[in-house]
């Protein structure tokens, strides 16, 4: 399979094929709407869906050998980009794809538009036959009462496609898609200035090029694309000793979700870096002080602009009621909770509760630990965020696939081809397969994960021992590779 996909050109192909045959899957077997007034997005027999499916799950795995093949290709930096193109093309007009939060975001949107406070109620306060309507009669049963996570920026964009489409949702859903393909402009732009020397084509390659990212992103339209790109548009500014807009590009960030707010502390330490000639208690002020100012008065602006108000600081924690398998904390504190009930007759959620908050103890000691070695010098600062952002998604009391997706643009443009960056592509293996087309995590995605990453892991061991410095385990050099990147 290497040798006839091992060139950049037939990668490309290959995955193109693999995008195509998940787009055509997911016309059957994705995220499709509860009602589709339009007829577009209708739901199909069970036959159909389990047709496409395996269809998608096929191109899945084609896709992810197209990229593993594609990263060997020593492949140019246009070509990259074109490849970018070819792949998320087929994914941007298909129903939402393993995810429906799309759906959300449409009923909150409708929402704002009525003047619903949606921090205080969830979609199910809209008029079924009203703007929104058939968004919310979409949106899963855990969320449909749920209040919204997300920051007053997001709810504004939101309310504007509601507003634009009159809350239809086919159009709602393609316009929000519009937003999740430029904020995938913008990750590429940042991701790009934010490698270094030769690192680019590489950086690009795990950060963007990236399966998961692709998957969830553009098929599934999450806003975790918009946060990440205004938070990689705010390190590339600090980087360039333009702290006070970086810090501000952040806070817009933090207006979309929450997670963002890390990085200000990285960005904190280019802050005090750039400040030479300064006492050392300055130093420390202004970074400790200066971004987390300059972002909280962005983040007061954008909150009464937008008309929503505060109430976003009370709603950050909805999202960790709900438990998902691939938090370690609360598989641990679920485990040992119903262990010590069995045994003591201890209250289990209490025991879990306290496992979880221990989690983010530790992830709040690992991120400390990386700003610290950030600031002496020993760790760059946007892969220390990288790394921060990573450990925080690990120790998480909640944690979703495509939350890998944080901290992977970061860690890519400085560390594509280190240790984190050989284990983020293994992860993205893994975890493409953890969720359905139509958003369900079944048990077999989690065996067919265990799979792929225990593949990705032994050909990284296998093709580390032949890799040269600089280039990706097991790409090719010389003038094989130099003929994969004219091409």
């Amino acid at each position: 399979m290497w040798a006839r996909a091992g060139s950049a050109a037939g990668a490309r192909w290959l995955g193109f094929a693999g995008a195509v045959a998940m787009a055509a899957g997911g016309w059957t077997a994705g995220a499709l709407p509860a009602r589709d007034p339009w007829g577009v997005w209708t739901p199909h027999g069970a036959g159909a869906q389990i047709a496409g499916a395996l269809l998608a799950y096929v191109g899945l795995t084609v896709l992810l050998a197209a990229w593993w093949a594609y990263g060997r290709s020593g492949a140019s930096v246009r070509h990259t980009l074109r490849t970018l193109g070819c792949w998320a093309a087929p994914l941007a007009l298909t129903p939402p794809l393993y995810s429906a939060d799309v759906y959300s975001y449409v009923a909150q949107g409708a929402m704002v538009l009525e003047g619903h406070d949606v921090y205080q109620a969830g979609p199910s306060v809209l008029d079924p036959a009203g703007p929104g309507g058939d968004a919310a009669a979409s949106v899963g049963g855990n969320w449909r009462d749920t209040p919204a996570p997300y920051g007053p920026l997001f709810l504004l964009l939101a309310r504007a496609v509601a507003a634009a489409t009159g809350g239809a949702l086919v159009p709602a859903v393609l316009a929000l898609r519009l937003l999740a393909l430029a904020a995938l402009v913008l990750i590429v732009w940042s991701v790009r200035r934010l490698a270094t020397g030769r690192r680019e084509a590489g950086a690009l390659w795990l950060g963007v090029l990236n399966p998961l990212l692709l998957m969830h992103v553009v098929g599934g339209a999450h806003n975790d694309g918009l946060m990440i790109g205004l938070v990689l548009a705010g390190l590339v500014l600090a980087r360039r000793g333009r702290w006070v807009a970086g810090s501000a590009v952040i806070g817009l960030a933090v207006m979309v979700k929450s997670p963002a707010a890390l990085a200000l502390l990285f960005t904190g330490v280019l802050a005090g870096r750039a400040a030479t000639g300064w006492p050392v208690a300055a130093r420390v002020a202004k970074g400790l002080l200066g971004p987390g100012l300059v972002a909280a008065l962005v983040v007061a602006a954008t909150s009464v602009a937008a008309g929503t108000g505060f109430g976003w600081t009370h709603t950050q924690g909805v999202a960790s009621a709900i438990h998902t398998a691939l938090s370690v904390s609360s598989d641990a504190g679920l485990a040992l909770g119903e262990g010590l009930r069995l045994l003591t007759g201890a209250d289990p959620d209490a025991v879990k509760a306290a496992v979880r908050t221990a989690g983010l103890a530790v992830a709040a000691g690992v991120i400390g630990w990386l700003a610290l070695r950030s600031a002496r010098g020993r760790l760059e600062p946007v892969l220390g965020f990288g790394l921060a952002v990573t450990a925080l998604v690990v120790l998480s009391p909640m944690v979703q696939p495509w939350y890998l997706l944080w901290g992977l643009g970061a860690v890519a443009a400085v560390r594509w081809d280190g240790r984190a960056g050989r284990v983020l592509a293994v992860l993205t293996a893994a975890l493409a397969y953890e969720t359905h087309p139509s958003g369900a995590t079944p048990w077999y995605g989690f065996l067919l994960g265990a799979l792929a990453g225990l593949a990705g892991w032994r050909l990284l061991r296998g093709e580390t021992a032949g890799a040269r410095p600089g280039t990706l385990p097991g790409q090719r050099t010389g003038r094989a590779g130099r003929a994969g990147a004219r091409r």
